[in-house]
């Protein structure tokens, strides 16, 4: 079985992730549980940046492909924070309640139609012998009036999906697996790394022909050459 490396310590988009990611003949694995230990720098200004920043540091210590990601929440009042830098906003340390509180009260005024939100992912795929990858998934929304619901992660209680009145922390895993930015952007992966297996397989394939009827040709010439010798000392 092939092995993924996904570049995050955030067990939540691990969850996320491996529920995703199930049905591929491949094994997940974090950071951790790949014994890599290195402290990254996103300092990219969009999540694709980050996201291939993250997969190309991490490919130099592995034969595996390295997935990462980086996501965050764009609220439109607020020109698009917390953005890039939504793991980081309002400090890195502190719990996802305050933030939260915090963006509800910065919003407290805003009218419904002025609250357009949206999660956005990038996922990269990066590896020693191929073309780093990118995708981006989405999801609109808008940002409501309180905090709701208990699955999820982050930014989730107060994240409502468009056209409905339900929070991303509502949602059950797998319904929020059919809908989610995560979800759409690694599909889009999968589909990608499915395309470059079968290209690998395909010049697997043809290599293993082509040997083959090298060495049907070699034998082929060796006989010639060994009737004709025969020939010459009868």
């Amino acid at each position: 079985m092939k092995k993924i490396i996904f570049a995050t310590q955030n067990q939540g988009k691990v969850k996320e992730i491996k529920k995703i990611l199930e049905g591929m003949p491949v094994e997940v694995l974090t950071m951790d549980e790949a014994g890599i230990d290195i402290e990254i720098e996103e300092n990219g200004k969009t999540f694709e940046e980050n996201a291939v920043i993250k997969a190309e540091a991490l490919k130099v210590y592995t034969d595996a492909i390295i997935l990462a990601d980086d996501s965050g929440l764009e609220i439109d009042c607020l020109n698009k924070e917390p953005g890039v830098y939504s793991a980081r906003y309002l400090g890195k340390d502190t719990p996802y309640e305050v933030k939260n509180q915090i963006i509800l009260d910065r919003l407290k005024d805003v009218e419904q139609e002025n609250r357009t939100a949206r999660f956005v992912c990038a996922i990269a795929a990066a590896g020693k012998d191929m073309e780093t990858m990118t995708t981006l998934g989405t999801i609109e929304g808008y940002i409501g009036h309180e905090a709701r619901g208990a699955n999820g992660f982050g930014y989730d209680p107060i994240f409502y999906v468009e056209g409905t009145s339900i929070s991303t922390a509502e949602l059950t895993p797998d319904e929020k697996n059919a809908i989610s930015h995560r979800a759409k952007a690694l599909n889009a992966m999968k589909e990608k790394l499915k395309e470059i297996e079968s290209k690998i397989e395909e010049i697997e394939n043809k290599t293993i022909q082509e040997k083959a009827e090298y060495y049907e040709k070699k034998e082929s010439i060796s006989k010639k050459i060994n009737d004709m010798l025969l020939r010459k000392n009868e």
